[in-house]
């Protein structure tokens, strides 16, 4: 039985279903356009768009949202990254830190998963690092300035597909397999 992950990027399900195929988890693509609630949490946000895209697949469904939270920025974008990401783009938040003495920075995750009838099941985790001088390597959203500790100083762009084993997205995503292969569905 797969899962539904509602999202329209699909950069962000090819990831997603690279990581859950090592858990034996098919996961199938629900292009869907989602309400985005205004939250200071990731947690909230998530969990609002996993209740409504339960609804709309009238089944099971997951939904990831995640933010940038930049020290040097008092943790701007955070959980307007997606925004702030549409308008600003990566040039724009180097531009921000120019002058900025601390680049330090944490990625966040929240994957939600909601059934008929229940309540979302959150799923959060956060990657620290810093945001480079200038965009390298490939990658979609923040990937080409964040690089992650333990990355030996390389983007996520600069990675390739080895990102998918330190990301924040992976660490939620086996906490959202355990859970699923210890529970059920």
């Amino acid at each position: 039985m797969s899962i539904t992950f509602a999202t329209s990027n699909r950069h962000k399900f090819n990831e997603v279903s690279a990581i859950l195929e090592d858990y034996g988890i098919p996961v199938e693509m629900a292009p869907m356009e989602l309400r985005e609630i205004q939250a200071d949490t990731l947690e909230v946000i998530a969990g609002e768009k996993a209740r409504e895209a339960c609804l709309r697949v009238d089944g099971a469904a997951m939904v990831e949202d995640t933010g940038l939270f930049i020290d040097g920025l008092n943790g701007f974008p955070g959980p307007y990254s997606a925004y702030v990401f549409r308008t600003l783009g990566n040039s724009g938040i180097l531009r921000l830190l120019e002058a900025a003495p601390d680049r330090g920075a944490t990625f966040r995750s929240v994957f939600a998963y909601c059934r008929p009838g229940g309540a979302p099941e959150c799923f959060p985790s956060a990657v620290a690092g810093t945001i480079a001088l200038e965009c390298r390597g490939e990658g979609w959203g923040y990937d080409p300035i964040f690089i992650a500790e333990g990355a030996s100083g390389r983007t996520y762009g600069e990675l390739g597909d080895d990102k998918n084993q330190l990301s924040h997205r992976r660490m939620a995503l086996e906490d959202l397999a355990r859970w699923i292969h210890g529970s059920g569905r």
